[in-house]
Parts: structure tokens; sequence; C-alpha cells
């Protein structure tokens, strides 16, 4: 499955990005009251779902692991329950590119040491500049610098590497290698500032397509990768030799031997190809290098592997067939660390019938194979492999030989045998992380056994989500992988959307009064673009295409599924009863017009493109322009119509430039009035009510009261509640969002690279959402729940709930408690901090400040211990002791 990762309406989105770090909320009489909850947020699992390019194994501690998606962040290995830690969370919307990691390091040194060159676009699609985090508590908390250039963790080329590479001997030295003709740097402070290399001679001159006007695929590559030669160098002297590889098929291995003040061309290298890994085995004195004649992670008809020996400059080619066999690249270069020798590479580039992984014991001499033709088609496997944790990956499947369900993978472009246990092995695909933990039986000629090792990372790019009032709680629209039905939350389903299978579900809907009736649409190479299900997306059958359908564009169902309305890319609006045989052309609405159903009446729907907004009676036959002024022109609009009420509608949208916001209408769009207050939003979605309110739950990602987040309103949007805090942000958020009918203060965030998100409220009554309350001394009753998070050698992360139990709002508070072990804070969210000693005081921020009777705040830190880390014994607010839970 080819992975086509563009953020959607990037562009529109460019224009409306906020500048500098969002000021603290403040009092203003002209704002909606903001108040804040405390959530628990998850993952609708999935399980994977996206390109992993990169897996990087710390080589002195054993089990620690990182790996790198191109759009939805970085991740760290937990093996006590073999799962993912997700670590860029914390990404708000105005830094969205960061979400995108262009290389990863962890220093071998101090394991607790991480670094990320971060960037998701080098062309106008990402307006910003990467940068390099770094941690020093393995990824729990970040600082950050700025690079004057972009980073291109969705670029082409973003499977070779790695670009950042820590210095084994003297940690404080980083390099990385630039695209985009930037050159090589360097950081001699352990990424703190950074400088070009002025002396490297070779920036690349690779590009996939330099005829391509959008800059996407005409970008030079650059220079990709950095290994260096642990050998030759003392702890705490840099280390003299370094190898750099550079996209420039005449020049693509560049090495130091004096800690990288003079640099010079590798002599008699091969050419014509592009060198993807570089790797190290320093117990030889050999270096490997895996070539395609593409920058992939799509591409790549030729390839070879050479070794190179480093004592001596003599070259091998160990390629483990003829040049004039390969159809594909090499990469996924990794030798075994405790058998030295063992080689091993994948054939990242055989899409068809399926990767090869190629294995060498004798340093390349000669090699066996993943899997060979008995006699073709007939495949005999060394590995056998089981997705029982993961089933959707056979994709429902079953292809004629030599195809196989599930597939051995596809851009399997990184490979890693564990440096401390050489029976694990990791490697990515364009959909999940694979692994086996008996790899050596390979090598004995018994089967293998490769599964997921992928619970935790969660990488789908989400385009639409509904959540019905009966049935399954969550169905999915996602980019790739096509879309689930979740009756779990928990667990992962058995496949996601079949007959057909879209590459990405655009869009789908169900019928309010009727849930079982279910449309989706989306794209396909070829077949149909639209899609139904009677009993609730359990099935699906194939509906027919009107004329000129070239991708899914948004459909709407009839309020009682006796209809549907469908805007495709390719043709204008068209409309059908029944299920979709035959669809007649819409009038009155421009084609690539946005479309809804009124949630009431099953012959009212709804449409807008460009500033107007469209309404029909009659079951989408004709629509009429309303009279409606000041919704957005430009910027990217959606529009939902509330549950239960005939003509509510609700639309966000717009761009900075022009009109941004939040509008509703009570008339069927004929007039919408603007909400004050609400600066920018780009979704809507609707929940269950709160008790004793009238009117649903409201859900927006916006940007209110000068902070940008997810936001709750309980009464129409009069007031609002961040219900996210700083921790978790998710980068960009502004494709779709919906609450749960049946489960109050549930709401579902879509992210770009993250999956789907789900937050549960700590205010399970469903109170009203409290506004600016009274003013007393924060001295009512009060119960504290501590909890640690996280921990490892010397540094912790906890998080606080502080529940008002009295009967009055706090207008203002004031948490502390001391540490019985000599802990120290070391950097706090969603409240400010101050530490003397063991005492700690812990305080609002301006827009958590407000806490009514009932309900909760909560906030989060790290820390660092030492011998202990026992919790604190009792928390005072003000002068009053709180309960501790």
């Amino acid at each position: 499955m080819r992975r086509t990762r563009i953020l959607t309406t990037v562009l529109a989105l460019a224009a409306g990005l906020l500048a500098g770090t969002p000021p603290a909320l403040a009092a203003d009489p002209t704002q909606p009251a903001i108040a804040a909850d405390t959530y628990t947020w998850k993952n609708a699992r999935i399980d994977g779902g996206g390109f992993v390019p990169g897996i990087v194994f710390n080589r002195t501690e054993k089990d620690l692991a990182y790996a790198r998606t191109d759009i939805g962040g970085a991740y760290r290995w937990q093996e006590s329950t073999k799962t993912w830690t997700p670590l860029l969370d914390s990404v708000g919307w105005e830094d969205w590119g960061h979400t995108g990691v262009a290389s990863l390091a962890s220093d071998s040194v101090d394991p607790d040491k991480v670094y990320a060159a971060v960037g998701t676009y080098t062309n106008s699609w990402d307006p910003g500049n990467g940068a390099v985090l770094r941690s020093s508590d393995r990824g729990a908390s970040w600082q950050r610098t700025d690079l004057p250039f972009k980073l291109g963790g969705n670029m082409p080329g973003r499977g070779m590497g790695e670009r950042l590479a820590v210095d084994p001997n003297r940690n404080s030295v980083l390099y990385l290698g630039a695209p985009s003709g930037k050159g090589l740097w360097r950081s001699a402070d352990s990424g703190v500032t950074w400088s070009q290399v002025a002396d490297f001679p070779n920036v690349g001159n690779y590009a996939q397509d330099p005829t391509d006007t959008s800059g996407y695929a005409s970008d030079n590559q650059g220079v990709t990768w950095v290994t260096f030669d642990e050998s030759t160098g003392t702890s705490g002297s840099a280390t003299k030799t370094i190898y750099v590889g550079v996209a420039d098929k005449d020049n693509a291995v560049y090495r130091s031997t004096d800690a990288g003040v003079t640099w010079s061309r590798l002599a008699e290298q091969p050419t014509g190809y592009l060198a993807h890994k570089g790797v190290l085995d320093t117990e030889n004195g050999h270096l490997y290098i895996a070539y395609s004649d593409k920058g992939g992670p799509y591409d790549g008809g030729k390839g070879r592997l050479w070794r190179y020996a480093t004592a001596t400059g003599t070259w091998t080619d160990i390629s483990p067939v003829a040049e004039a066999d390969t159809y594909y690249g090499f990469s996924g270069l990794t030798v075994d660390r405790q058998k030295p020798g063992t080689v091993m590479a994948t054939a990242y580039s055989s899409w068809w019938p399926d990767t090869q992984i190629f294995r060498s014991t004798d340093s390349g001499g000669t090699w066996t194979k993943a899997w060979d033709y008995t006699s073709y088609p007939t495949r005999s496997n060394r590995y056998t492999m089981d997705v029982s944790s993961s089933p959707w990956l056979t994709w429902g499947a079953n292809p004629s030989p030599p195809e196989q369900a599930p597939k051995l993978g596809w851009m399997t472009e990184s490979l890693e045998i564990d440096p401390f246990d050489s029976d694990r092995m990791m490697y990515g695909t364009g959909a999940t992380v694979y692994g086996t933990e008996n790899l050596t039986d390979w090598d004995s000629g018994s089967q293998f056994t490769i599964r997921p090792m992928v619970q935790g990372l969660e990488e789908t790019a989400v385009l639409d989500l509904a959540s019905p009032p009966s049935g399954a709680p969550l169905l999915s629209a996602l980019g790739d992988v096509g879309g689930f039905r979740h009756t779990d939350l928990t667990k992962v389903p058995s496949m996601m959307f079949t007959s057909p299978n879209f590459t990405s579900t655009t869009s789908l809907d169900f019928a309010e009064s009727n849930p079982n009736t279910v449309v989706r649409v989306g794209n396909l190479d070829s077949g149909p673009h639209v899609a139904f299900s009677t009993d609730n997306g359990a099935n699906w059958f194939a509906g027919s295409d009107p004329s000129g359908v070239s991708g899914g564009g948004t459909v709407a169902a009839a309020a009682d599924g006796s209809g549907f309305v469908w805007s495709p890319a390719g043709a204008g609006v068209h409309y059908a009863t029944g299920f979709g045989t035959s669809w007649a052309a819409s009038s009155g609405i421009p084609a690539g017009a946005i479309v809804e159903s009124d949630r009431v009446d099953p012959k009212t729907f709804y449409g807008f493109k460009s500033g107007k907004f469209y309404v029909s009676s009659d079951g989408g036959a004709t629509f009429t322009a309303s009279s409606a002024t000041g919704l957005p022109a430009g910027g990217s609009v959606r529009f939902k119509a509330l549950p239960g009420t005939k003509g509510d509608v609700w639309l966000a949208g717009g761009a900075s430039d022009g009109a941004y916001g939040l509008w509703h209408s009570t008339d069927g769009g004929a007039t919408f009035a603007k909400l004050s207050g609400v600066e920018q939003a780009d979704t809507i979605g609707f929940g269950k009510a709160a008790t004793g309110a009238s009117y649903q739950t409201l859900f927006t990602s916006a940007k209110i009261g000068g902070v940008r987040g997810i936001f709750r309103s309980t009464d129409k949007g009069e007031t609002w509640t961040r219900v996210n805090d700083d921790a978790h942000q998710w980068g960009w958020t502004g494709e779709t969002i919906t609450g749960d009918p049946r489960v109050y203060g549930r709401v579902y965030v879509a992210t770009n690279g993250r999956g789907v998100i789900y937050g549960d409220s700590s205010d399970t009554g469903g109170g009203t959402d409290p506004g600016p309350g009274p003013d007393p001394s924060p001295t009512s009753a009060c119960t504290v729940t501590y909890k640690v998070t996280n921990q490892w050698s010397d540094g912790f992360q906890a998080d606080v709930q502080l529940t008002n139990t009295g009967s009055t709002a706090w207008n203002g508070w004031s948490l502390g408690w001391t540490f019985p072990d000599g802990q120290k804070v070391t950097q706090a969210w969603n409240a400010e901090y101050a530490q003397s000693g063991s005492a700690v005081t812990a305080k609002n921020v301006g827009w958590n400040g407000t806490v009514a009777a009932g309900s909760s705040v909560g906030f989060g830190f790290t820390g660092s211990w030492s011998g202990t880390n026992t919790k604190p014994a009792a928390f005072k607010l003000g002068d009053r002791i709180c309960t501790v839970s």
C-alpha cells in the first residue's frame, strides 16, 4: 500500500498558524468563560497503520530502543509490556511539522539522552523550519533548537539514514546531515547549538523528480547518513574516523580521519547508486553499504550491497543476487553485534510479490533468503507469520501465488538486530513494525516466527469520524488503511473496511434515525468509490459511480437512510435514492462542495463552498444558495447538523487572513451567528448532553482565549472548557472531531499521524461547564490523586489531579507538598511551580484557575530522584489539608 502522507488542507492551514508561545488565558468580558477539566487520553487501538522508516537501538543499554515515523512522532520501547510509548504528543498546533521525524539518535554514553531531528516537509507545505529536539529523560520532556532550514520527515528519501548521530566517544558532539543542499552540520554542546561544517565538500545533488514544481519530489535529498568508527577514539575524545553518505550517485561516501576537520571522497567507491545505509562492523573492520538507484521509500529498481575494508581500503561487491536480477534497491542494513560477521539487508522496494530479507553469517560471503521459490509460483518460507494481534494486516486478501497474505512487508527501509540479543530483530514496513524473538532459528534450518511488535505505536491519518447512537461506538475514515469499525476501543478490530478496500476513506456517514445504514466514499486505483452497509458498518457492498468520479470527496446519508448525496472528486454533486445504483446530478450547487445531511428531516441536505451555504429540501435534487453572509471564503471549512433538532447547523473554519471561527444557525442555514470569543475553530462535533443540560455537548479544535486546544461546551457555546493540556496536543487536529452520544464528556479527536485519540472526562457527573465563579480563598475541601506515570534510572514523570470537593468554586488555587526523598521538579505543565528544598508549590496558570465545586483540575511534571522515589504523604490547598486518594 503506497503511502502518500500529505497533510490535508496544508496550504490553508499554513495561513492560520500561530506564532510563539500561546499566552495564558486572561479574564476578558468579551471572551467566553474558560475552565479546565482533567481528561484521560488513549488511542482507539489500531496498532500501526503507517510507515516506520527508522528503528534505533541503544548500543550500551539493553532493551532501550526507539522508533521514528514520517508524520506521527517518535516512540520508546517499553520492554516490560512489549509496547511503544509516544514521545512527541506535546507538539502543538503551530509546530505541527515537528511530528515528522527525519532522524533519531540515542546516546550510547548517556542512555538517558535522546535526540530527534524534526520537520515534515522541506517545501512550502510546512511553513516552519526544522529543529533538533534533545531530551535527558528518554523523551519524557524535550528542549528545542530551531534550525535555519527545513527537514523532511515525510519527504522522498526519508528511509535513508540515520542522518543524526552522536559521537560514541565524546557524546557532546553530534552530526546532522541536512537536505536541500544545506550540507553537514555539527554540534559540540549536546545539540544546544549547531553550525555548518564548512569544509564538508558535497551537499548532494539527487532529486527524485527535478521537474516537480511543488518542490516535493524536486528537493535535493542531501546528506543522508553519518556513521562513527568508535574504534578510532577513546572515552572523552572525539572519534577520529567518520563516514558520511551523500545523495550523489558518483560521490556517495565521504570520510574524515581527523574528527571532522577535513573530509575526502572514499577512493574507488562504486558509482551509479545512492548509499541508503552505512553500517560499521568494528570487530572485523567492515563498513557495509546498501545501495539503490533511487532514494525510496517507494521507488528503487536496481541495487547492490558492498563491503569496504576500513584497514586496506578494499571494496567487495557482496550482493546476494546478480545486478541483472534486481528489480529493487537494498536497504534495511544491520549487523549482529553479538555475532560479528552476521549481516542482514532488505529489498525495500520489492512490492511484488513481497519484500525480501537477506542474511549472511560470513560477512557477506554467502547469503540466504527469507523466502525462495521451490518451483514458481510456489514459495518456501524460512519464517511463519502470526498476525493474530493485528489481524487486519492480511487486508482481507486471498491472493494468488506467489503473493501471500499477510505480506512480509513493503518499504522495509529499517531492519535492526537487537545489539544485546541475536534472536531479536525488528523491522519497519509501510503499515507496521514486525519482529521476531527466535531469529537464529533461520541459521539452523528451522522456521522463525514473525509477529507485529507495534502495540502503542499508532500512526494513522484520520480523515473522518462518526459515533452513532447505537451499534459500534466509533467508525473511522483513515488514510492509507481505509478505516475501521470499533466495537471495543481497547481492542484492535479484526479487519478494516473491505468490499471494497479503499486506499483512503475520505468521508463516511450514518443515517441518524437508522444507524445500521452507513455510507463511505474513498480513493481507489480502479473500481467504485462508494460503499454501503446495512449492519452498522460490519459488512459492506459497493455502489456504482457517476461518470467522471476520480476520488472520494464527501458524502451524506439522509436522516432515515432513504437517500444519499455525494460530492466526489472529478464530478459534480449527485444524489440517489436507495443504495447508489443510480445517481443523478444535483443542481444549484458547485462541484467540490462539502455536503452534510440534516439529522431529522430526510429530505434536507446542506452544502458549503467558498463562503456560500446551500440547502436542499428535496433529497439533494436541487440546492439553493442561502443569503447568509460573513462565512469564511478561504481556508478549510467543516460543518455539521445537530442530531434531534431540524435546521440546527454549526460551521467551523476559515483562515487567519479572513473570516475564521465558529458559526451557528438555527434556521437551516438561512442565517448564521458568529460566536464571539472563538477566535479560530476548525472542527465541530456533538456528544451526550451534560446532566441537567438541555443541549448536546459541543466539541471543537479551536483557539479560544488565546490558547489552541480541544474545547468542550455544555451550554451552546456560552462557556468553554479546555479538555486537553500542553502534554497532549498531537500537532494538527483540524480534520474532524466528534463526541459520543452515549458517554458524556467522551471526545474522539482526529490526528494527522497519531491515530484516533479519545478522551474521557473526570467530570463523570456531567455538570455544566463552570464559568468564572466567586473568589473564595481556596481552602475548601479537596482531594488529591498523585500518580507516577513513568520512571527511569534517575528521573520520573507524575500526574496530579486536584478535585474541589467543597460547595463553592475556586478562582485560583495553590497546592503544596513536601517530597520525602529529596526529589526535584525539573519541568511542569498546566501549573506554575516553585521549589525550596523539598517543599514544592504548584499554582494554577491563567486558564485553569477556576474550578467549580465537584470538578477537578490536573497538571503534570517531570522530576529527578536518587535512591527511592516515595510519593508525598500529604498535600495542602492553602491551609487546608487535602484527602489523598
